[in-house]
Order: structure tokens, then sequence, then C-alpha cells
């Protein structure tokens, strides 16, 4: 019997980034790749990505990986480089950098390369994380048009942090910002991620920066990916090990946090923090158990997670399969029980936990 599997729906992905193209159909889509696909398996749902223009990865050793599981698309490294010693690295692999500090800049002016770099100059106009500051962008360019370590079309990108709220005009201000700043330059623009291919379709030009949505997940604030016509990835599901009856006053779990109030049956289902689920999910956050949603009780174990079936013992056995969340249990309700975000719990997902490639 195999326990906490993550089941990933290829044809979801793929659906996905169709859906991508047809919110922003006049630009090209970088899949976002990072944190091993936000926790999808990150060679595996590249090698299904082959409609993407490109990747984008946060790291060089992702990149690498990519490279050493038969990728050959154009890779964008998020954070860029970290030492000089890496530029070399880059070019042999053509892979393609952000530069974002004037460390970088200077690295690539000095080094001796025998070709040039593909570069992506990122501007800061309010993430305040990455990037050069509006009045340092000017020397920026200028200096990468001119240095013969670099291709000579220099991309241009920003960040938005406040996208997933439509109601906020912050990022309609960073557009126009970012519009002033680069109105003098003739180059290829990228702007939006995910919240912004939802929510912001000035913001698309010429390159959209697709991550969550493609798992099928709402950036969005209040909302599901379902909302946005998207497709749920990934299906966390385990199975019940085990039946427990319970009476009035009966603690359960670790530190005793939930008292029974009456007498119930408890489904003891096989996940816990060791596969990734969170440990500060709330009593009564949601399981799916024969298409019938329960609530979780006590506190979750690193292995094990009580579930209270109420009266519903004979409809549910050892056995018996549980979804943790996916098609019919979106993981934005999850994250919300848990207090935080539907990101970290797909990244989250430990490796101890297999995973189902469903390719039909």
């Amino acid at each position: 019997m195999r326990l906490a599997t993550a089941e990933i729906n290829i044809p979801a992905l793929r659906y996905n980034l169709a859906r991508v193209k047809e919110i922003a159909p006049h630009s090209k889509v970088m899949a976002v790749l990072k944190a091993n696909a936000y926790g999808h398996g990150l060679v595996k749902i590249a090698q299904c990505l082959s409609d993407a223009d490109a990747f984008a990865v946060a790291r060089i050793d992702e990149a690498l990986a990519l490279r050493a599981g038969g990728l050959t698309k154009p890779i964008i490294l998020l954070e860029g480089f970290f030492d000089p010693s890496d530029l070399p690295i880059l070019l042999a692999n053509n892979f393609e950098t952000v530069v974002h500090d004037e460390s970088q800049l200077a690295a690539i002016e000095q080094s001796d390369l025998d070709m040039p770099l593909s570069v992506w100059l990122k501007v800061d106009t309010g993430m305040h994380r990455l990037g050069v500051e509006p009045e340092q962008f000017d020397n920026f360019y200028r200096r990468l048009k001119q240095c013969d370590n670099v291709k000579p079309a220099v991309n241009l990108m920003t960040h938005f942090p406040c996208a997933d709220d439509v109601g906020n005009d912050f990022t309609q201000t960073q557009i126009n910002l970012f519009a002033s700043i680069v109105s003098g330059t003739n180059e290829a623009l990228c702007l939006a991620n995910s919240a912004g291919v939802i929510g912001w379709p000035d913001a698309h030009f010429d390159w959209v920066r697709s991550g969550l949505m493609l798992y099928g997940v709402s950036p969005m604030l209040d909302k599901v990916g379902t909302d946005h016509e998207l497709k749920p990835v990934m299906r966390l599901k385990t199975r019940v090990i085990a039946i427990k009856h319970v009476v009035q006053g009966d603690r359960v779990g670790y530190g005793g946090r939930w008292q029974c109030a009456k007498l119930t049956t408890l489904a003891v289902v096989a996940m816990g923090y060791g596969d990734g689920y969170p440990r500060h999910a709330r009593q009564g956050t949601p399981v799916v158990i024969k298409g019938q949603r329960y609530g979780i009780v006590g506190s979750v174990s690193m292995d094990m997670i009580s579930v209270d079936i109420g009266s519903n013992e004979a409809q549910i056995a050892v056995g018996d399969e549980v979804e943790m969340w996916g098609p019919t249990l979106p993981v934005e309700e999850v994250a919300v029980c848990a207090d935080t975000i539907p990101y970290e719990l797909l990244c989250n997902v430990t490796p101890r936990v297999s995973y189902e490639y469903c390719d039909e």
C-alpha cells in the first residue's frame, strides 16, 4: 500500500500553460521552475513543458539539473550569479543571467570570457529586494551595452510585490515607473509574474514569468485556481491506517490539544509534518475521504493525523484514500487553515512523499 503520495497531473500542467498563453497571447512565457518546480519535481515538470519559451530558476544548481536532464531551452537565473567563477559555467551551459547590483556588473566587465553573455537587467521599482535603483538604470544599461562580454540585446525586468491585490494601485504605479525608466530603449521587457498575468494585463509586454499558476494555484488574494480556469496539478493523498473510537472527555494527540465532546470515531491517516503537511493546521482543517470532507483533530504529528469521521465508521475503512489537497480540496484553502500561503505548502513536500506522474 502506497501511503503519502503526490499525484502530479501532467495534462493539467500543460492545460495551465496553454491558459497562460490564452491570457497573455502576445507574450512569450518563461516557466518558473525554482524550488523543485514549486515542489512538483524540477526536471520532470520541465520535460513536460515543451511549449514554454524559456525556463527560469533561482540558482545555478537548479539550472545545471535541467541541462543534465536533457533540457535545451533558454534558462534564466533569476538571482543571477554569485561569484565571478560562476561565469564560465553560465557560458558553458548557455545560461542567461539577471544582473541586479554593481558587483555582478563589475565581474562581467572585468572577466576574460570566450563569448558574450545573455543578460537581464533588473530594476527595483518598489519591491526593495533585488534590482538597481531607478536613478542607477542609465549607468548600468549604458555599461552593459558597451561591454564586449554582454550580447547586444539587454533584456529588462522588474518585480511586483502587490500584484495579488487588484485593489492596490501600487502595481500600476510600478508599471508606469518602469515604462518611464526604459522609454529610451528598445529591449524585451518582462514585468508580470503569475499575479501580474492574471490581474494586470497592462504588464504583459514581451515576456511573462508564470510560476504558481502553472501548477493550478491562484496567486490572487481570496481566490482559488478554478476561479481563473486553472487546474490543480498536485493531488497530495494518503491512506487511512487505523480507526479509533473515542468517548466524551478523551484527549487526542500530543499535548491533548483536542478533547472529545461526545462519542465519535476517528480515522488515523498516514500524513504529517514529516511529509510536509503544516504542523500548525487548525482544528477542523478539511481532508476528503470518499468524496466527503472531514476535519482534522489534535496535533499534526510527524507521521500521522487524526480525522473526526463522526458516525461514518461503516463507510470508511483502513486502506481508504484520503485527499489532503487537490482537485476537490484546493491547496489555497488548506493554506488559510494553516495561516500560510500555498507556495509554502507545495514547496515543503518532503522527499519521503512518493511521486506519481500521470500523463493520460
